[in-house]
């Protein structure tokens, strides 16, 4: 029984006990929504933090072969990230629409919706692999290359877009096992296939001396094997999802997924776009300002990384309370998650203001180019906790499949930034008058997220 002013007890071996008062404490705080949020953000956040590391280890051991393979390597990679954004639906589409039927315990469902995503994947895989083979040189001409680079380059981007397929059949992966409530298995396959590409670089780049087209190699390789593990994983089944039969392919099924493809493209090109602007004002103003400006758009980022895994969580617990026609407790997740994000974004923002001068230091050691990003500082921190808003809403509108609704609202957020964005140059307001278009960007992000969320549950009553 408990008692006011008493700390619970509880039995242990038909004996009570008493927690100590932190733990006690602890139990108080922690509901079971909070627990659930955790058990899918936290491997979330480390499959996210572990997704770069196969470009950052190329980069690292690519480095140490001269500054061409280098400057190849970093045009390719962002030909590569450019090109693959448009397919993320494979992953945030196939979330929702898993974790419905799962909710709802309809396994075959399950199992028809992720051989169509597997077989789309493998589809718009080849195809993606086509065009990047054929339009490879003028591809890489867009992008600047030439001469000794563009030979390099050419190396690299036609040997790692073999891997098309591999990389969206791995999205396919992460889709269906956040879907089913499960995001440590593809924490344990993107750490596999991470160690995959660290272990085969030194061999293929130095050992064997294939240089830059071995840091491909060894990429291809790895994301294959992720791929491959992926696949076997869905077929067989796993103690979170069904396995996955073969059949025939139906449109019906797979027209849901290609609408969300679309509505999804549209919202990835236009808030590329607004920030790939931002990047070609600041340009305008020097290089040492738009060095200023890359760091500080990289590092905001990063920190985007860890309330992304919050946004995870939300899409997959949104879908889930949805198919079972939980409402009421869709919307609690939800709010917990805009709380969690609030108080994270806050974190963050705090975190990173108090290690900005040793950041600095970590990028540019050029007076001019540290002073631009000590000016810009104030801008990152300030707009944690209102990322981690916009961030986790996506996720939750995600969950709840309103990819029309997102769409539409990245069309107004993405005007008000690059109106603010393009009184730059004429007004001369500087670098930090593209950051105030940022951050317009994301405040509409947030306005009209906020509108929308109070309509979502208006709708669902």
């Amino acid at each position: 029984m408990l008692h006011p002013g008493r700390p619970p007890r509880f039995v242990r071996g038909g004996r009570f006990f008493v927690p100590p008062p932190e733990a006690s404490g602890l139990l108080m705080r922690l509901s079971p929504t909070d627990r659930e949020i955790a058990a899918l953000a936290v491997p979330a956040l480390g499959a996210l933090a572990a997704d770069p590391l196969v470009s950052l280890v190329d980069t690292a051991f690519v480095g140490q072969t001269g500054v061409v393979p280098l400057a190849a390597l970093g045009v390719c990679t962002a030909v590569f990230g450019f090109a693959f954004l448009a397919f993320n639906f494979l992953a945030y589409g196939t979330t929702p629409l898993v974790a419905g039927a799962h909710a709802r315990g309809e396994g075959d469902e399950v199992s028809r919706l992720v051989w169509h995503a597997l077989a789309l994947a493998l589809g718009a895989g080849l195809l993606a692999m086509a065009a990047l083979e054929v339009f490879a040189v003028p591809v890489l001409r867009v992008m600047g290359a030439s001469g000794a680079l563009l030979d390099e380059a050419l190396v690299y981007l036609r040997i790692r877009a073999l891997a098309a397929p591999a990389v969206l059949v791995i999205m396919v992966g992460h889709g269906a096992f956040r879907g089913a409530q499960d995001t440590r298995t593809p924490l344990w396959v993107t750490l596999g296939l991470n160690l995959v590409n660290l272990v085969l670089d030194p061999l293929l780049i130095f050992g064997l001396g294939w240089g830059l087209a071995g840091a491909a190699w060894a990429t291809v390789i790895a994301q294959a094997s992720g791929a491959g593990v992926f696949v076997w994983l869905l077929l067989r089944g796993t103690r979170t999802a069904p396995p996955v039969r073969r059949q025939r392919l139906q449109w019906a099924v797979i027209r849901p997924l290609v609408q969300i493809g679309g509505d999804l493209a549209l919202r990835v090109a236009l808030l590329v776009g607004t920030l790939t602007f931002a990047t070609a004002v600041a340009a305008r103003l020097g290089t040492r300002a738009v060095a200023a400006h890359q760091v500080a758009r990289e590092l905001w980022l990063f920190l985007a990384l860890v309330v992304d895994a919050l946004a995870v969580a939300g899409q997959a617990l949104v879908a889930r309370y949805r198919g079972m026609d939980e409402m009421a407790k869709a919307r609690e997740v939800s709010d917990r998650l805009l709380a969690f994000g609030l108080v994270t974004g806050a974190a963050l923002g705090i975190a990173f203001w108090l290690g900005g001068p040793w950041l600095i230091g970590l990028f540019t050691d050029d007076p001019e180019v540290a002073s631009g990003v000590a000016m810009l500082f104030p801008f990152v921190a300030a707009m944690q906790p209102l990322n981690a808003l916009v961030f986790v809403w996506d996720g939750v509108f995600m969950g709840a499949e309103r990819f029309r609704f997102l769409a539409l609202a990245m069309c107004v957020s993405a005007l008000v930034g690059c109106a603010v964005i393009a009184l730059v140059l004429p007004l001369g307001l500087g670098l930090a008058g593209v950051w105030w278009g940022i951050t317009a960007f994301m405040a509409a992000r947030l306005a009209t997220l906020a509108v929308g969320y109070r309509g979502l549950w208006r709708a669902a009553a």
